[in-house]
């Protein structure tokens, strides 16, 4: 793993670090291709950087419907993932990042379509805050997005694992993803081989997809710190 020197000894509000994040993500966008969109409040910042670049850019592929429209709000063009071979580069977040680049991701409820736009990227570059960056993951609870009807036995078989599983609600009901389907969200976990795990649990049937990024980690993790941007690549 190598670090880079803070670019900026002055502090920073945790939505400046957001911002700084974001605008620092434009330099690995690729001029004339396509890029690749991922979720969240961080990500929005990089969504708005990006649209000082536009015409440089053919466009993006989405990982959700929240990011789509704010794409397209800006005047970037939104292409459907199936009809683009290969992204060079997918720009996200994360909810954790450990010191090899897996993460956690979910906590926005677009892991399954954020899994699929990273499948297809040359390149995945992490922008989060300092706080995300831990030593094991599992402190985060973890999402798990599943079929309705197979959600109690999944929750067994967390229990097993010495998860707590728990049905991601919204107004007092299960919160339905992007897909359709419902989400756990699991507690006390400590996931010490985040590829073995992921192998594991996607395996499970009634499981779509579950929010452990290791097939497809990061390469480069830029950290909003309070120095500003560290640049970490795996």
């Amino acid at each position: 793993m190598n670090t880079s020197t803070p670019e900026s000894s002055a502090p920073l509000t945790q939505d400046q670090l957001k911002t700084l994040v974001g605008q620092a993500a434009l330099r690995y966008v690729v001029p004339g291709e396509i890029v690749g969109v991922g979720t969240g409040s961080t990500v929005n910042k990089f969504i708005d950087a990006l649209a000082t670049i536009k015409d440089q850019i053919k466009g993006a592929v989405s990982s959700s419907v929240a990011s789509t429209q704010r794409l397209l709000a800006l005047g970037i063009p939104v292409f459907d993932a199936n009809d683009v071979q290969e992204l060079a580069v997918y720009i996200d977040g994360a909810d954790e990042i450990d010191g090899q680049g897996n993460m956690i991701k979910g906590g926005g409820a677009a892991l399954t379509r954020e899994k699929v736009v990273a499948a297809q990227s040359r390149t995945f570059v992490c922008i989060a805050d300092e706080s995300k960056l831990v030593p094991v993951l599992g402190h985060f609870p973890l999402p798990v997005e599943v079929i309705p009807m197979a959600a109690q036995r999944i929750m067994r078989q967390f229990e097993a694992l010495g998860g707590r599983a728990q049905i991601r609600l919204k107004d007092g009901s299960p919160l339905v993803t992007d897909n359709g389907l419902i989400l756990l969200d699991v507690r006390g976990l400590q996931i010490s081989d985040p590829l073995a795990f992921e192998t594991e649990v996607s395996q499970w049937p009634g499981v779509l997809t579950v929010g452990v990024f290791a097939c497809q980690k990061a390469q480069v993790c830029l950290l909003g710190t309070a120095q500003g941007v560290r640049t970490i690549t795996y």
